[in-house]
């Protein structure tokens, strides 16, 4: 595995080695991957918007002047990329689901545990499977921007600045849109997975 930092993977592909893109490629391929996968609804589309991402990521890449990580520039042109595809398509790119705030969802989001046993029986596993069917569907069925963030957070332990700065959104809202991200996907699944008093 190549241990070398980003910047001097960089200065070796400005100097013409093309090995080195893809190992950059590489390390950072599970990142657009899981943005591409979060902002388009089209399975068929993402695999040529990866590719093109990553394209333009190899043409700009002279540009990128380290002021931040390279994995928040990467995710800026992915998220980028996105949004430019989609208002080329015109889909909607947001649509703001999630309600108010009531004392009902807050008492909702408490009583939501999981703990999982020591060892899983075939039904368990069944049950999780489906469960993790379920909660690919409803994070699909969440506006752009709050799959987007959820995916940046805890997909890829992005902080709340990095968001901003890949969304071009001011912190103060990332944090909102994934509070509200998070309270929408536990009301959807709440709704489907009862609690019982």
């Amino acid at each position: 595995m190549d241990t070398r930092d980003d910047k001097t993977l960089i200065e070796s592909i400005l100097a013409g080695d093309q090995g080195d893109f893809a190992l950059l490629l590489a390390r950072y391929q599970k990142l657009v991957v899981h943005l591409v996968a979060r902002m388009i609804p089209r399975a068929s589309d993402r695999e040529d918007l990866c590719q093109e991402i990553f394209l333009r990521i190899y043409r700009s890449l002279g540009e990128f002047e380290h002021k931040s990580k390279l994995s928040t520039w990467v995710a800026t042109v992915a998220h980028n990329t996105c949004i430019n595809y989609l208002q080329k398509k015109r889909l909607p790119l947001y649509e703001d689901l999630a309600g108010p705030e009531s004392d009902e969802n807050a008492e909702a989001s408490r009583r939501l545990e999981w703990v999982p046993a020591a060892e899983a029986s075939p039904l368990e596993h069944v049950e999780a499977r489906d469960l993790r069917a379920t909660l690919q569907r409803e994070i699909d069925a969440l506006p752009l921007t709050f799959r987007a963030i959820l995916t940046l957070f805890h997909l890829e332990e992005m902080s709340y600045s990095e968001i901003a700065e890949v969304t071009a959104l001011p912190e103060g809202t990332v944090k909102s849109y994934l509070f509200r991200a998070r309270r929408l996907l536990r009301d959807r699944l709440a709704a489907q997975y009862p609690v019982e008093a």
